[in-house]
């Protein structure tokens, strides 16, 4: 048994208290974990090993706060964050289910709003949406789930447009060269390109020769 003889704020960690026991220096608690205890109680090894406990899983959900508070997170990104703030596994995934059951983690809602951003401001292929997915560790049915309404002609078209206003003045041979290696470096497809430059090229250059897809080798 062991009985509490100090409890100082941390000077660098204003959510965080230090625990001194029979004069000495224990460990650290966050106030949260904190909040009952006061001067002169004592404490058994079972008591401090559960408040020790205690105070690795709210820093583990504080931490996962934190990480999610910059933009939603994939659960396997959140696993890693935790683990490189040397969280115990057991612990990690005791604070999936507290997010999860917050409405906090959801792979298939950040799948679906993974795409739509990308959509929006960085329109690239199916196939490299879903490349990014597997590399957040989305399953492979949250993945389809999130692409089974994408347009990959739309998105392409979406991408060039953007993309050809640098390419002001060229003339087709290096415009289409340039346009579709930049598609290409989207992962879209040759036969989703091909229309697309030529398209784009048309709609940009009302004076100038038309180009259907033949006239691109």
């Amino acid at each position: 048994m062991k009985k509490i003889t100090a409890i100082s704020a941390q000077k660098h960690k204003p959510n965080r208290v230090n625990i001194f026991l029979d004069g000495e220096f224990a460990f650290g608690l966050s106030r949260i974990t904190a909040a009952w205890l006061k001067l002169g109680d004592v404490l058994s090894e079972e008591k401090l090993e559960k408040l020790q406990a205690d105070d690795t899983r709210e820093r583990a959900y504080q931490q996962a706060l934190l990480y999610l508070s910059y933009r939603a997170r994939s659960e396997k990104e959140i696993q890693q964050n935790l683990r490189k703030h040397e969280i115990p596994d057991t612990v990690i995934e005791e604070t999936l289910e507290r997010l999860k059951n917050a409405r906090l983690a959801d792979d298939n809602q950040f799948a679906q709003m993974w795409v739509e951003n990308r959509n929006t401001f960085h329109p690239r292929s199916k196939r490299a949406l879903e490349i990014e997915l597997r590399q957040k560790g989305l399953t492979n049915e949250a993945i389809q789930a999130s692409l089974s309404d994408v347009d990959e002609e739309a998105l392409a078209y979406e991408a060039g447009s953007k993309r050809a206003a640098r390419f002001k003045g060229q003339e087709w041979s290096e415009f289409r060269k340039k346009l579709g290696e930049f598609l290409a470096r989207r992962r879209f497809s040759y036969s989703t390109i091909a229309p697309i430059v030529s398209r784009i090229w048309n709609e940009t250059h009302a004076d100038a020769q038309p180009y259907e897809d033949e006239d691109i080798p």
